[in-house]
């Protein structure tokens, strides 16, 4: 889930930057530290905005730097289990498909695509079922449910886990092939109320 969130900080601003307008260094100072970062509080943070500066700062004594408080906010996308998301098939491997859902891959692991058995090309980039024929390949839209998450601190990688096994989701053709499929049996049941 995307989200923004206000924070509140105090940064540093060295000597090398004085005279400079207070806003454009304070929000250098906060892209550095938080963008691109994950925390198992924020999430995976995207883009710091709206930052104000109180323009009173403190000095300590040793230290040439000025410290001043900043009110700012972020946007982060924190995925959540069991919510719902679309995504596209952005690498297939021997053991499944990896799902970019925002700013992140997910793994979608052979085992939860669907029930069929499936074989995986590599080269080609596809996963092939072999009962229905159906197919995932790079490129495909889909939609799938979070089933875990591991998020770790700072630059490092977060892992998250995602399945398709349940209805209505898979790959968004999939989908519209059983939404058609359901409708049709609405209407033969409809017609067969009918004629009785």
């Amino acid at each position: 889930m995307f989200q923004i969130i206000e924070l509140e900080d105090v940064i540093r601003i060295p000597p090398n930057k004085f005279g400079q307008p207070l806003n454009e260094i304070a929000l250098e100072i906060l892209k550095m530290k938080y963008e691109s970062t994950i925390s198992p509080d924020l999430g995976y943070v995207i883009l710091v905005k709206d930052v104000s500066v109180n323009p009173i700062g403190k000095i300590i004594p040793g230290d040439g730097g000025i410290y001043h408080k900043v009110n700012f906010s972020i946007l982060s996308y924190y995925p959540k289990i069991q919510e719902i998301v679309e995504g596209e098939v952005v690498e297939i491997t021997d053991f499944g498909a990896f799902i970019r859902i925002g700013p992140v891959d997910a793994l979608l692991h052979l085992s939860q695509i669907t029930d069929d058995y499936l074989t995986s090309d590599v080269r080609q980039g596809i996963i092939l079922a072999s009962k229905s024929k159906r197919m995932l390949k790079i490129g495909s839209k889909v939609r799938v449910k979070i089933t875990a998450v591991s998020l770790g601190r700072g630059t490092t990688v977060g892992k998250i886990g995602v399945t398709s096994r349940q209805p209505f989701l898979g790959a968004l053709e999939w989908i519209e092939e059983d939404l058609k499929k359901a409708s049709n049996v609405i209407e033969v049941e409809k017609k067969e109320k009918v004629e009785k």
